[in-house]
């Protein structure tokens, strides 16, 4: 559990001499005290605790004095969600029986009644990654249709060294969309296979079993096909399993992963078949996403986007402890506070020009799905959204030096954090765990894929640089939540300092409450991916 740090004498004078944050902890702490409440049921989308969420919500927001912005003249958008789950029976290789969120995790986007594989071919495709613009190809001609997929987790430069042809060609240590996941997923759909499986890697990862395994077999997708193309199965098999599977086919998984760092690598037929007989409930559930704003004067039409997430993992197996419910406290309850508290501080300003909206997402634990969803259907259109802030798991550790930065490079907001951070003595720090790839996992990647520069907090990028007891004492702090991470401990307690995440929300607001007063447009960099897209957008580009 997340530890409390208590500030030294020293520290204490440093923190006094800092100006006052306009950002409350006592606030913060008491919104998440009542989002990660027993009563909210970890705020799953489509349960009773969405209901009480989202009625919590529009009364808060109202209180403030913001006016709903969602659909016919209410504060929410509906979200239509396909929601499936895995029930009981087999899964086995080869006629040998798999042990379940042990070996293998499975999950469906589809809406079947059984996930059914007979004796289905498994190929080995590398990092399964098609990046042209990369030179490079690991499934050259070679078709892989009806087959089962296992790839390698993260980028193929991920291990490289400089003997490896992938070495520095996706960026380095720093993930880029070819390491996710949610694309090795989708690149196999598009070749036509009927599943894929990610061998488990917790450095590759991000995070270990335990968050693989977290949804018990629970997924979701926009209802009716907007999600686009679908495997009948997806999931992870352990890195203990992998190596058997690899080792029964002749095959030493370390040599095939050197290998698949070679732009010569081609698909390895694992000489193996995959079999299942599982049991699928489905069901369409609508959820929603909460949308309220402060309308703008002379430019209404032109939208500063401030956002965060309202759900976390709702109920699931027993922990350890017994425990039930994942309460998201700081994952993301704590988010939605400080959007609240951003909130409160714009109404106090006054009117402004350009409208500033509020979005409280659901479904992001489910692949950004509500952002998405919103991104596709906006209030204001993309290319009128001047800016996005997002607030996605922030520090509990305690006042801290520094500020951690995601996706360091990517657009001018940066300078203006950093700008920000050094009016109050403190600094950015560019995010040390690049391989985490955090710039893909948080709902404002649904609104830049898009072209709307934006600026993300997320403490999980690394140690922050605590008052108390410096770098160590926050890699500590860090080491403390992720244990925790997509967990039922993931809790409010008396022991969380809110003082850092405060003082993190109040740069949020130093770097956002001049914009909806200026003509300003925030640029992506040069060599941002995304710049081309928001001049294709037609958004106001820099001459």
């Amino acid at each position: 559990m997340i530890r409390h740090l208590a500030l030294c004498g020293s520290a204490l004078a440093l923190m006094a001499a800092a100006p006052a944050a306009k950002v409350d902890p006592a606030t913060l702490s008491a919104d998440v005290k009542v989002l990660a409440s027993d009563s909210f049921e970890g705020r799953g989308p489509g349960t009773p605790g969405e209901a009480r969420t989202i009625a919590w919500l529009e009364q808060r927001l109202a209180a403030i004095g913001l006016q709903p912005a969602g659909e016919h003249g209410g504060w929410t958008q509906k979200v239509e969600l396909l929601h499936t789950r895995l029930g009981t029976g087999d899964v086995g290789v080869n006629g040998a029986a798999l042990k379940r969120d042990v070996d293998i995790y499975l999950s469906t986007q589809q809406p079947l009644q059984k996930v059914l594989f007979d004796k289905v071919p498994m190929v080995f495709v590398g990092y399964g990654v098609t990046a042209p613009e990369r030179g490079w190809d690991d499934f050259k001609d070679v078709d892989v249709a009806g087959k089962i997929l296992v790839t390698l987790v993260n980028d193929p430069d991920f291990h490289a060294t400089t003997a490896d042809d992938a070495h520095g060609r996706f960026g380095g240590p720093g993930m880029t969309y070819y390491g996710r996941w949610s694309y090795k997923f989708e690149e196999a759909a598009r070749r036509g296979a009927l599943g894929a499986l990610i061998i488990h890697e917790t450095a590759g990862a991000g995070y270990g079993w335990q968050t693989v395994v977290a949804p018990a077999g629970e997924n979701f997708d926009l209802a009716g096909g907007g999600g686009g193309e679908r495997l009948r199965a997806q999931g992870w098999i352990s890195d203990a399993y992998a190596r058997k599977l690899f080792a029964e086919a002749g095959l030493d998984l370390d040599q095939q992963m050197a290998a698949a760092r070679s732009q010569s690598f081609r698909p390895v037929d694992l000489k193996a078949k995959f079999s299942s007989d599982l049991a699928v409930s489905s069901d369409v559930v609508p959820s929603h996403n909460v949308l309220a704003k402060l309308p703008g004067t002379s430019h209404a039409d032109e939208a500063i986007l401030i956002g965060a997430h309202w759900d976390a993992f709702g109920i699931g197996p027993a922990d350890a402890h017994g425990d039930t419910i994942r309460r998201g406290a700081n994952d993301d309850a704590l988010g939605v506070a400080g959007v609240l508290e951003l909130a409160r501080l714009f109404k106090a300003a006054g009117p402004t020009q350009r409208t500033i909206l509020f979005g409280i997402w659901t479904a992001e634990e489910r692949l950004l799905l509500g952002s998405e969803y919103y991104a596709r259907n906006p209030v204001v259109p993309m290319a009128q959204t001047v800016a996005n802030f997002t607030l996605d798991v922030l520090n509990t550790g305690g006042p801290a030096h520094d500020v951690i930065l995601v996706g360091d490079g990517q657009n001018e907001l940066e300078d203006d954090l950093a700008r920000a951070a050094r009016a109050v003595g403190r600094r950015v720090t560019p995010d040390a765990l690049p391989e985490r790839g955090l710039f893909f996992r948080a709902d404002h990647f649904s609104v830049a894929r898009r072209g709307v520069p934006t600026l993300l907090l997320m403490a999980m990028a690394g140690p922050p640089d605590l008052v108390a007891g410096g770098r160590a004492a926050g890699e500590k702090w860090l080491q403390g939540y992720m244990a925790c991470y997509h967990q039922a401990c993931d809790a409010w307690t008396p022991a969380l300092d809110f003082r850092g995440a405060a003082a993190d929300v109040d740069l949020i607001w130093q770097v956002s409450h001049d914009l909806p007063n200026s003509r300003r447009w925030p640029d992506w960099r040069e060599d941002s991916e995304f710049r081309a897209v928001r001049q294709q957008s037609g958004a106001p580009v820099k001459p």
